[in-house]
C-alpha cells in the first residue's frame, strides 16, 4: 500500500480523537475562566492556541489570553497578546480598546491616544473613547506638574508577593495591619485569579528607631480562605475585614467579618449579615463616628461592576440598615473599590471608571449636601499609570500609606506618602533706580498681615532674605539715606506648593529732580487729563511711604510762546498737581508748586537717548539747540522732552502737626 495513503488513513482514524481532546481542553479553559481562575485559564487557552489549526479558534484563543493577562494585572503580557489579537484574521473591536487601555496602563500616554483613535474609527459612538483620550492628556499634565506629596516604598513591610490595603491599628500609628499573599499566609491554596497564595492579614510595628518590624500573621482573623482589607474603628476597639471562601472551581462570594477588643483580647470574628451568599460584600470602611459602614459589592441593581455602598446603625452592637448605593457621583460603569473615610467626612476610594492615569486611581470625594459628592483625582505622585488603591491617613495629618503596582511586576506594594510642610521664603535685591547698581546697607522691613514685623540690612550685593508663613500678606519696605523709600508686596495666600519668591525693590535717589511720567494737559491749558491720574496716584503712594518728606512740584513748558505766558501756564499746571495730591489726602504743607516755564531745559541722559537716539548725551535742549535739529520731527520730540512735570525733595525731616 502506498505510504501516503497509509498516513492519510491513520490521520483520519485519529482525527475524531484529536478533535475531542481539543474540545475538552477548550471546555476546560472556559470552565476555569467562568470560575474566575484567570491565571489557570491562560495556560489552557495558550495550549489550545498552540495546537489548533483552526484560524478562527486561534484568533479567539489569542483574544482570551489577552483578556486573561489583563484581568490578572499583567499589562506587559496583555499588550503583547492584544497586539496579536488586533492583527488576527478575525479581530474584535474590543481588542483594540483594551490594547489602548493597556498601553495607557503602561504609561505610554501619547501612544495610547493613537490606539484610542484607532478604536474610535471602529466604534465611533463609544463614549469611553473621548474620556480615555482626555484622561491620557491629563495624566501627562499631572506627571509634568505633580502634587507636592513625598512618596516612598515601605520596603520593610513589602515582599515578593502582593502586599496591599493597609490600616492603622493604634492611635500612635505605630501598628499597621495589611493584606498579603506572602509565603507565611495561612491560606496556602493557590488563587486561580492571581496564581499566588490566598491572602491573610499581617501586622508590622514601628520600633523606637523608626524601623518597621518583620510582618507576622494576625492569627485570630486568618483562615485557609482569603482574608484581608482590615478597617478599624476610630477608638481601635473594633476591626472589620473581608473574607472570601472560594474554592478552586467555585465562588461562594465574600463577606464582611468583625471582631471587638476588650483590653488586649479580641473576640472571635463574626459575620455581618448584609447580603445573600454568593454576592460580594468586601472592603469595609467604618466612619469615624462608627455609625456608617462603607463597603464594596456587585449586588444586582448597581451602577457598574463593583460599587460602593453604605449601611448605618444607631449604636455599636445595633443592627445595620439595608445597604444604600452611593450613586453616580461615586460609582461608574467601572469598578469602585477600597473606601476609606477621614474625620472630616471626606471619602477616599479607588476607581477605574473615573478619569484617571491608568488602572485604578485614588480619588477623594467631598460631601456637597444630599447625595452629591465632589470627586477629585489625587493625581501624581500618589497616582501612577499602574493600579493605586487602598489609602489610609493618620487622622488629621496629610500623610499615610497606600498600595500600588507601580513597580511594573504586577504585584502590589505598600507606599508611604506625606505632604511636606509648606515652606516659603523671599530673596530680594535692592537697587538704585537710576544706575541699576545694588544698594548696600539699606534697611529692609518686613510687615506681615499676621502682625509679624522684622528688619534686616542688605549685604554688599544689595541682597536680603526672609522666611515667610503660609496664608499671609507681606510688604517689604526698603530705606536708606539719600533715597526715597521703596517697597514690594507678596502673598502666600492660596499657595499650595512651597516656593521661594523673588523681589526687587527700586530706591529712587533724591539728589536730583524726579520726573513724573505721563502727566498730560490739553494745549495751552492746566487741567489734568484723566490719563495723568495713574502716575499721580503712584506719587500719592510714594508720599505715604515717605511721611517725613516734603517736595516741590515742578512744571516745565517748551519755548514756543512768550516767557511770561509759559511761566504763568507752568505755575498753574504745577498747582493743579498739588491740588490733586491734596485731594488724595496729602497735607498741603508738604507740597510746594512752582512753574519754571521754559527756563530749565532738559539735559539729555541715557534714558532720553533710548527714545531719541539723534540726541547726544549731556546736551542741553535749549531753544537754539532745538532749532538746529535736522527735521521738524526731531524738533517736536525735543520740545516734548522739555514739556514735563517733576518733583524734588526739599526736606526729609518733616514732622506732621499734632
Amino acid at each position: 500500500m502506498n505510504k501516503s495513503i497509509l498516513r492519510l488513513m491513520i490521520l483520519l482514524l485519529l482525527l475524531p480523537a484529536m478533535m475531542s481532546a481539543q474540545k475538552q481542553k477548550t471546555e476546560r479553559a472556559y470552565a476555569a475562566w467562568q470560575a474566575g481562575s484567570y491565571y489557570e485559564a491562560i495556560d489552557y487557552f495558550k495550549d489550545v492556541y498552540s495546537k489548533t489549526r483552526d484560524k478562527q479558534l486561534k484568533a479567539e484563543m489569542v483574544f482570551m489570553v489577552s483578556e486573561g493577562y489583563r484581568l490578572v494585572n499583567d499589562p506587559r503580557n496583555a499588550e503583547l497578546w492584544y497586539k496579536r489579537a488586533v492583527k488576527s484574521p478575525f479581530p474584535k473591536p474590543e481588542a483594540q480598546y483594551w490594547l489602548a487601555e493597556t498601553t495607557k496602563k503602561l504609561g505610554r500616554y501619547q501612544q495610547a491616544i493613537e490606539e484610542f483613535r484607532k478604536y474610535r474609527q471602529l466604534v465611533p459612538g463609544d463614549p469611553r473613547t473621548e474620556q480615555q483620550i482626555r484622561a491620557c492628556e491629563l495624566a501627562m499634565e499631572w506627571q509634568a506638574n505633580p502634587e507636592s506629596y513625598n512618596v516612598e516604598e515601605l520596603k520593610e513591610a513589602n515582599s515578593k508577593d502582593s502586599d496591599f490595603s493597609p490600616a492603622y491599628g493604634r492611635d500612635d500609628y505605630g501598628l499597621v495591619w495589611f493584606t498579603s499573599s506572602r509565603d507565611d499566609a495561612k491560606g496556602n491554596k493557590e488563587h486561580g485569579a492571581t496564581g499566588q497564595s490566598f491572602t491573610d492579614i499581617f501586622e508590622t510595628r514601628l520600633d523606637k528607631k523608626g524601623k518597621w518590624s518583620t510582618p507576622v500573621p494576625v492569627d485570630f482573623v486568618n483562615t485557609e480562605f482569603e482574608d484581608g482589607s482590615p478597617s478599624f474603628s476610630s477608638d481601635f476597639t473594633e476591626v472589620y475585614f473581608t473574607r472570601c471562601e472560594a474554592g478552586k472551581r467555585e465562588n461562594k462570594g465574600c463577606v464582611i467579618m468583625y471582631s471587638t477588643r476588650e483590653g488586649v483580647n479580641w473576640s472571635d470574628p463574626g459575620k455581618i449579615e448584609l447580603l445573600v451568599d454568593s454576592l460580594v460584600a468586601a472592603h469595609p470602611a467604618l466612619s469615624p463616628d462608627g455609625q456608617t459602614l462603607y463597603f464594596v459589592s456587585d449586588m444586582p441593581g448597581g451602577v457598574g461592576g463593583k460599587d460602593i455602598y453604605r449601611t448605618t446603625r444607631t449604636s455599636p452592637g445595633s443592627p445595620w440598615s439595608r445597604p444604600e448605593n452611593l450613586g453616580t457621583d461615586i460609582n461608574t460603569r467601572g469598578n469602585e473599590l477600597f473606601p476609606f473615610v477621614r474625620s472630616d467626612g471626606t471619602l477616599y476610594f479607588a476607581s477605574d471608571g473615573h478619569i484617571g492615569m491608568g488602572g485604578l486611581d485614588i480619588f477623594s470625594a467631598t460631601p456637597q449636601g444630599g447625595d452629591s459628592w465632589l470627586v477629585q483625582n489625587m493625581k501624581a505622585p500618589v497616582n501612577s499609570p499602574a493600579d493605586d488603591f487602598g489609602i489610609v491617613f493618620e487622622r488629621d495629618a496629610d500623610k499615610g500609606i497606600f498600595s500600588s503596582a507601580r513597580k511594573g511586576r504586577g504585584d502590589d506594594d505598600l507606599y508611604t506618602f506625606e505632604m511636606p510642610p509648606l515652606l516659603f521664603s523671599v530673596t530680594g535685591l535692592v537697587r538704585d533706580e537710576k544706575s541699576g547698581q545694588p544698594v548696600q546697607g539699606a534697611a529692609v522691613q518686613l510687615i506681615a498681615s499676621d502682625g509679624a514685623n522684622m528688619q534686616t540690612e542688605t549685604g554688599a550685593a544689595g541682597d536680603f532674605k526672609f522666611s515667610l508663613r503660609p496664608e499671609v500678606d507681606y510688604i517689604f519696605l526698603a530705606s536708606k539715606k539719600g533715597y526715597l523709600n521703596g517697597k514690594e508686596k507678596e502673598t502666600t495666600r492660596g499657595q499650595d506648593k512651597s516656593r521661594e519668591f523673588m523681589a526687587t525693590i527700586q530706591l529712587t535717589p533724591i539728589d536730583r529732580p524726579i520726573e513724573l511720567p505721563n502727566i498730560f494737559y490739553d494745549f495751552g491749558k492746566w487741567d489734568l487729563r484723566p490719563e495723568s491720574m495713574v502716575s499721580l496716584d503712584r506719587l500719592v503712594e510714594t508720599l505715604n511711604d515717605n511721611p517725613n518728606v516734603t517736595i516741590e512740584l515742578m512744571s516745565h513748558t517748551d519755548s514756543r510762546d512768550t516767557e511770561e505766558f509759559n511761566l504763568d501756564l507752568s505755575q498753574k499746571r504745577a498747582q493743579s498737581v498739588v491740588d490733586y495730591l491734596i485731594g488724595r489726602g496729602i497735607v498741603a504743607d508738604r507740597l510746594t508748586a512752582r512753574g519754571y516755564g521754559e527756563t530749565s531745559p532738559k539735559v539729555v541722559d541715557e534714558e532720553i537717548m533710548k527714545n531719541a537716539p539723534f540726541l547726544r548725551l549731556g546736551e542741553t535742549l535749549t531753544e537754539q539747540f532745538i532749532n538746529g535739529l535736522a527735521s521738524d520731527e526731531q524738533k517736536e520730540i525735543a520740545h516734548q522732552v522739555n514739556r514735563r512735570t517733576e518733583f524734588r525733595v526739599l526736606r526729609t525731616d518733616y514732622e506732621p502737626a499734632r
